[in-house]
This record gives C-alpha cells, structure tokens and sequence, in this order.
C-alpha cells in the first residue's frame, strides 16, 4: 500500500533545454520532485535551461470520461500488447498521451495497482464504472489463456461495434427530441410575449373574437398566470419518470415492453437488443468463457428488461441441459433466423463465430432502419412545427382579416 501511495504522487514538470549537439527542445517530465524531474533528463542527455510545475488551467478537472474513451484505450493496449511492449510501459505511453486528466489519473490509478502486484483484470475491478463485469471477465480469461493481447483486441472491437450502434440510436433520438424541445420554446414565447400585444390591440376594436383566436388568447392567460405550475409539472413528471424506471422493476418492465411496440422505433431498439446480445455472447465465448456464465454476463448488457428475462431464462434451461437452441426457442422472443443460426453453430462448433454474422447483419439492420427514420422524420417534424407556428399566426391575424372584411 505504501508502494502504492508514492508512486501515485507523481507530478508533471515543463521543462525547456537542449541535448548535446545544441538543439533548443521542451517537453514535459513526470517526476515526484523537480531535482529528480532534472536527474532523469540529464540522465537522457538532457541540459534543463528552465522547469516548473505544470500549470492548472481552469477545465483541469477534465471531461467526464466516456465510453468511447475506454474503447480507445483497450484498442491502444492491444496493439501495444501484440507489439511486445511490457503492460506497465504501455499505460505510461497511453496515460502520457491524453489529453483529458481524469482519463488519466484512471490510467495511472490502474497502473500503479499492477505495479502493487495486482493482476489486469483485478486493477480494472477495482474501478468498475468504467470497466464492467464483461470487461473484466474476458481480461481475466486472456490473463489466464496467456492471450491477454487477443483479448484486448477482441474486447476493443467489441467495444467500438457495441458504441457504434447506441451512438446511432442516441442519433435518431435526438433530433426529434431537439426539434421537439424548440417547438415548445416558440410556442411558449409566442404565448408569452407576442400574444399579449395582439390582445391589448384586439380589445380596442370591442368586437367578438373568432374561436380559434379565443383559444389562443385563453392560452396565453393562462401559460402568464400559471407557467410556475406548468414548468413545475413538468419538472416533476420527468423525475417521477425517471424514479419508477430506477425503482420500479414493474414499471421498467412495462415501458420497455412499450418502447418494443412502437412503430419503427420499436424495430430498431429489438434489432438493436438482438445484435448487443448475439455480439456478446460471441464475445465471451470466442474468449473461453463456460456457456452459462457467458449468458448471465449477457443478460447485464442486452439493454432491456424483456430481453434480460429472456437471457435469464435461456441461462437456467441450458444449466439443466438444454441446448441454446432449444433454450431460445423457448422464450418466443429471439427471431427464427437467430435461432438457426445458433443451431448451425453448436451442431459445427463455430458458435461464437455463428453469432459474431448474426450481430453484423443486425447491426447493419440497425443502421439501415436509423438512416431511414432520420429521413423520415425530418418532413415530419417540420410539417408539425410549421403547422404549430402557422396556426398561431392565423389566430393573431383573424380578428385583422375580419375587421378588414367589414370595412
């Protein structure tokens, strides 16, 4: 432990010298002190001319780090792994490299616990918001087969296929979502500020409104006497939302059960689930990993509580000797194809491989159906929002085409 602690007390220093022929270089030096900062360069062939302690700037807190990050990361350790490059060297080269200090730090923190004397997968464990239970067990199986490099390099493509596809689900989500978000805005602004100035004009001509223009003024009252309670309702509906879905196994169940039904969604979140689970147990099993214990970790990843339950249940029938096949076929949820295919696969003996085609074709399913939806949506959108906005300018200008038919 004490090890551990002064190693991880390693500070950056920026220094500006020049080597032996002459030649003006900077850089930067971790080091626990600046003599030994200066020690280590000179070693290099370095002469020190000025160093400091680097600066804090202002963000030094650094982005939060995110999946794609550690993506990046795993593909960058498998290549330096097959290199031959020894682990601890690997992450200081990594660690060295970024840009962002809490990736970083998180590097450094797991490098010094190797140096402790812990395994990789034991040192991943010990940080698991970054690195899962998947993560860990198929570096444990590398370390224990001595593959740990094609693992890495399996575990990294596995990564970026699986981020892949929820970057283009988040894609075809947030564009409605935003439109949707901007839509409201206007119509509150328009309630707020425009409509009220037509009312004050349209009381002075002391003659009855149209109804659609009623409608609106009534609206715009009500939104400036009560918006408080309009905003606190909806406050309080996304973090009731939110509540259930986190605490309520029923309610989670039910919204995605839901979410599957709906049109073009609904198909794009099942093929979306089908190919996180076709990936990832052709991932675990590629790896080593016993069949059943393969399928508890994959019900963790699919994504949505109607497929866990059906992983879950797949996982109890082949314990007691089942096959997959027959497992899946059980639960009237997986699609035929699916099914033959996992069939081919334990009949060859290619399961994983059999599985890694399934999670291609849905994936490229995925991509397909989102690229659609995303064209699809756009004329939609703007129609609605159109006819939002047109309705309203309509309303504040009836009472004017009115009075001007009259005169």
């Amino acid at each position: 432990m004490a090890k551990a602690q002064r190693i991880s007390e390693l500070q950056s220093f920026q220094w500006v010298g020049v080597d032996k022929i002459g030649k003006k270089l900077k850089g930067e030096q971790q080091a626990k002190s600046v003599a030994l900062a200066k020690n280590e360069l000179r070693r290099q062939g370095i002469q020190v001319k000025k160093i400091h302690k680097k600066r804090k700037s202002l963000f030094s807190g650094g982005k939060a780090i995110k999946a794609q990050d550690i993506s990046l990361f795993s593909r960058q350790l498998a290549t330096m792994m097959e290199s031959g490059v020894p682990m601890v060297q690997a992450f200081e080269i990594i660690e060295g490299g970024q840009s962002n200090p809490k990736m970083a730090k998180l590097l450094n923190d797991v490098k010094t616990e190797i140096q402790s004397g812990s395994s990789l997968a034991e040192s991943l464990g010990r940080h698991p918001v970054y690195f899962d239970e998947l993560y860990c067990n198929l570096v444990n199986a590398g370390e224990k087969a001595g593959v740990l490099d094609e693992l890495l390099d399996t575990i990294a493509t596995y990564k970026e296929k699986t981020e892949e596809i929820k970057g283009k689900i988040k894609k075809a989500m947030f564009y409605p979502a935003a439109v949707l978000f901007v839509a409201i805005g206007v119509t509150i602004l328009l309630l707020v500020k425009v409509v009220p100035e037509f009312q004050n004009m349209f009381q002075s001509f002391g003659a009855d409104l149209p109804g659609l223009t009623l409608m609106v003024v009534n609206a715009s009252k009500a939104m400036q006497k009560y918006w408080w309670m309009v905003l606190g309702g909806l406050v309080a509906a996304v973090f009731t939302f939110i509540y259930f879905k986190k605490r309520s196994l029923k309610f989670a169940h039910a919204l995605d059960r839901l979410t599957l039904k709906i049109p073009i969604v609904g198909g794009i979140l099942y093929n979306a689930a089908i190919a996180r689970f076709s990936r990832t147990l052709s991932t675990t099993f590629a790896a080593g990993v016993p069949l059943v214990e393969g399928l508890d970790t994959v019900s963790g990843a699919v994504g949505n509580i109607v497929f866990k339950e059906a992983v879950q249940k797949v996982k109890d029938d082949v314990s007691t000797g089942h096959q997959l096949q027959l497992a899946m076929s059980q639960t009237n949820i997986f699609p035929h194809m699916v099914i033959q295919m996992a069939a081919i696969g334990e009949e060859s003996g290619n399961l994983d491989a059999m599985l890694a085609k399934v999670a291609d074709y849905y994936e490229q399913e995925v991509s397909n159906a989102v690229d659609a939806l995303s064209s699809l949506l756009e004329p939609i959108i703007m129609v609605l929002v159109g006819g939002l906005v047109g309705v309203m300018v309509v309303a504040m200008y009836l009472p004017i085409f009115k009075m001007a038919s009259v005169f």
